[in-house]
């Protein structure tokens, strides 16, 4: 009787030791796998860049004469408050201050071409380029490829006026064949040859019209406009272009 207990104490203390070292290697097959680089990965933490307002500085109002439009189509209607600060990635900053600008009309009636990236937005007679009539565009080379988070222009701001077939594109080089976008348009008819655009005439203020670029890459800028409601000349007295170089 006794012989038989030992030897069930002994076959249960076998299993025990079998159970145990089963259940080691489970766990150690498990823990290799787990921590197994080549099996489990990491996603990258996602970081958002952190927005601010731009320092956008807005030239003095300084009309002078009533307002030249009316019955103007697909006109936006005036606010009447100041615009909303915009926000865009520390470190942004105007790219176009002194850049190199290239139009199509070589000998403008008034003033010169560097006048629009000169960093004067005034509404005196020597801070605009006055190019002649009809479709008119120039373009900005930025000299390296940027993220463009806004455009703000000033055409006119010394009369409340509309300009015509506003348009505002970017590319990667100087003749606007590679990856060409438009970010602007108000030519509802077509009058330009650049497609029919969607967005809204609007009146010349001092504080300028600011466009949304949403960070798009790119290298030039180019602005097209048509004439205005008051003559059929095209004006621009500043175009600020805000991003940060491309990385």
């Amino acid at each position: 009787m006794k012989s038989s207990i030992i030897k069930l104490s002994a076959m249960g203390i076998i299993v025990v030791i079998i159970i145990g070292v089963y259940h080691f290697k489970l766990f150690d097959s498990t823990a290799k796998i787990t921590d197994s680089p080549e099996i489990v990965s990491e996603s990258p933490a996602v970081t958002t860049p952190k927005l601010v307002p731009i320092d956008i500085k807005i030239p003095k109002p300084m009309f002078i004469s009533w307002p030249h439009y009316k019955d103007m189509p697909n006109l936006e209607k005036p606010s009447g408050k100041p615009r909303p600060p915009f926000m865009a990635p520390v470190g942004t900053k105007n790219i176009a201050l002194e850049k190199p600008v290239f139009s199509t009309d070589k000998d403008p009636i008034m003033g010169k071409v560097e006048l629009i990236t000169d960093g004067d937005k005034e509404a005196f007679d020597s801070s605009y380029v006055e190019f002649g009539p009809f479709l008119q565009h120039f373009t900005i080379d930025l000299e390296v490829r940027h993220n463009i988070y806004a455009v703000v222009m000033w055409h006119y701001h010394r009369q409340q006026r509309v300009y015509y077939d506003v348009v505002v594109q970017v590319a990667d080089d100087p003749d606007f064949v590679t990856n060409v976008r438009t970010l602007f348009n108000n030519d509802i008819d077509n009058s330009a040859g650049l497609g029919i655009g969607k967005d809204m005439h609007y009146v010349e203020t001092h504080e300028g019209k600011l466009i949304d670029c949403k960070g798009v890459e790119a290298r030039y800028v180019r602005l097209y406009s048509n004439g205005n409601s008051a003559n059929e000349l095209n004006h621009y007295v500043e175009v600020e272009v805000y991003g940060k170089p491309t990385r």
